[in-house]
């Protein structure tokens, strides 16, 4: 502020300087040329109105000398008082100063009854996603942010921000870390080492969850001090190679939820493509609940009457002995043997390939780096060198048999360009895809992928599942397996009066009262006082559901 105010100081006396030279002239040439004598008052008086363009016109000169001479003050005053003087008390006075009360907005110390916040490293997309959940579950946080421009830029936006360095006890102690829920260091490797070890300084006890770019920083990050490590890039082509896997006849379990297996399996090549949910039989089969159906990226509430064709995804939940039994139901199921094309050898490439390969999937990569093809060399099937967007080196890899293509490119608009080119080349294929940007969810669906995972999500539902204390469960973009309690208007409904699919798009997978949990769900189960309802669908869902029911 001492600096700008100086800029202001120097100009206001360039200001000064000029109008004291004008004045000066003005008189030489009224003496000398004009023949007319004033005093100084009226010269600074002349300057100023001349300069400003107000020019009233009760002393001008008659000379063609003094008419000049009143053009080149008029023309300098345009510039430097109308155009030069507003920006320089802008830029140099009136920013600074309201970002300066901004910066003021954003607390050093935040009060000591706070209890239970997230404290967030940084604000990136895994942050953006996180806030968005933790704000209707009504946990607090704040984003630590050293620089002063982000910091007043993020609290414009409404994002609670702390101002702090990262490597700074203070900041910390200022944050009452050691009364925090949870730390997430989402920094570099480095700066989440140097992260861990100051926060260890203030508190041995709050929990601290480090996401870690390469995975050989795990242990050094263990070491230093986090209760969790996340390798997200890992996790997330992991995560891709279950989707991959759930389209190929055989049940794929992808999370356990207080008790409750939540497994997706394919209805393509079995007897239950064509038929509608009453009609499968399922739960007098097995036991099991159809809580959902995948077709084209869409989970849709799976109703009696809901229909499953070869494209569908069927998700299910209940107990490990009754995924068994749905597993002996569809061995006899015929699959392709073809192998799945991965595209992109980088880290969630790699990740991609070495799941599939453990679950016994062939697998055949495409990738134009030498390095990166190295690496699975030996690991994949076969390793193909080429671009995924030239046509000979898809069908070298083997488009037109693989049943499913993997896009793990770290790149969304190459990702949703290969998309679309994928699916003109086989319409039937089963595109899996991974996306960095939440923004850009719907323009990969609308270009033909079945399946999409986010970085962003991903990290965002993984911090949760710490928060909440079960295991990470992820169904899909955008979709997430939560409890709630019954509100007070469904109680003693049975569940189909309470109309909570038909209203809001949620599914119930499972109704925890009288001290068990119930899986077995029929539409005349009656819900109880202080029931919990274990329900699956999207955030927008869940708001509708708040809304709805109160």
């Amino acid at each position: 502020m001492r600096r700008d105010l100086q800029v202001l100081l120097r100009y206001a006396a360039l200001l000064v300087a000029v109008i004291a030279l004008y004045a000066v002239l003005f008189q030489v040439i009224m003496l000398q040329v004009e023949g007319q004598s004033h005093s100084w008052i009226t010269a600074v008086y002349w300057t100023l109105i001349t300069m400003t363009t107000l020019g009233f016109g009760d002393v001008v000169f008659t000379s063609d000398v003094g008419r000049l001479f009143t053009i080149v003050v008029l023309g300098s005053g345009v510039v430097l008082l109308l155009v030069v003087l507003p920006f320089t008390f802008i830029r140099f006075f009136y920013a600074p100063w309201l970002e300066a009360q901004v910066l003021l907005r954003a607390p050093r110390r935040v009060p000591s009854s706070v209890r239970g916040h997230v404290i967030i490293s940084r604000y990136d997309e895994i942050a953006s996603v996180l806030i968005e959940r933790l704000r209707p579950e009504g946990i607090p946080y704040y984003v630590v942010e050293p620089d002063p421009a982000t910091a007043a830029h993020l609290l414009s936006q409404g994002i609670a921000v702390f101002a702090g360095d990262l490597d700074s006890r203070t900041t910390y102690e200022g944050l009452q870390v050691q009364q925090a829920r949870l730390l997430l260091a989402n920094q570099e490797d480095t700066t989440n080492t140097n992260i861990t070890l100051t926060v260890r300084e203030v508190s041995r006890d709050v929990p601290i969850v480090g996401v870690v770019e390469h995975e050989d920083s795990t242990d050094i990050l263990e070491l230093s001090g986090c209760t969790h490590v996340l390798p997200l890039k890992v996790r997330l082509g992991e995560y891709l190679a279950n989707r991959v896997s759930a389209g190929l006849g055989t049940v794929d379990v992808i999370g356990t939820f207080e008790g409750l297996q939540v497994a997706e399996f394919s209805a393509r090549n079995t007897p239950l493509a064509g038929l509608t949910v009453r009609d499968t039989r399922l739960r007098e089969r097995t036991g099991l609940n159809v809580v959902g159906v995948w077709h084209r990226g869409r989970l849709m509430p799976a109703f009696p009457h809901s229909p499953i064709t070869s494209e569908s995804i069927l998700v299910v939940a209940g107990a490990p002995a009754q995924l068994t039994a749905l597993d002996s139901l569809l061995e006899t199921t015929p699959h392709s043997e073809a192998p799945v094309i991965v595209i992109g050898a980088g880290t969630v490439g790699s990740a991609t390939t070495h799941a599939l390969k453990r679950k016994g999937v062939p697998v055949h990569v495409l990738e134009r780096d030498p390095q990166a093809r190295a690496r699975l060399t030996g690991v994949a099937d076969q390793v193909f060198e080429g671009d995924a967007n030239d046509r000979e080196a898809l069908t070298k890899a083997g488009l037109e048999d693989a049943p499913s293509v993997v896009l793990t490119t770290n790149d969304d608009a190459v990702n949703v360009y290969l998309a679309i080119y994928c699916r003109r080349l086989k319409p039937d294929l089963r595109i899996v895809s991974r996306i960095t940007h939440d923004r850009n969810l719907e323009a990969i669906h609308r270009a033909g992928a079945d399946f999409v995972l986010s970085y962003s999500s991903l990290g965002a539902e993984a911090v949760m599942s710490l928060l909440e204390g079960h295991e990470l469960v992820i169904l899909g973009e955008g979709v997430d397996l939560f409890s709630v309690r019954l509100p007070p208007s469904l109680e003693n409904k049975t569940l189909a009066e309470t109309g909570i699919g038909s209203r809001t798009g949620l599914s119930v997978v499972a109704v925890r009262q009288d001290g068990r949990l119930v899986t077995s769900l029929r539409a005349s189960m009656q819900m109880e006082v202080g029931a919990q309802l274990i329900m699956l669908g999207s955030v927008q869902q869940r708001r509708a559901f708040d809304d709805t029911f109160g």
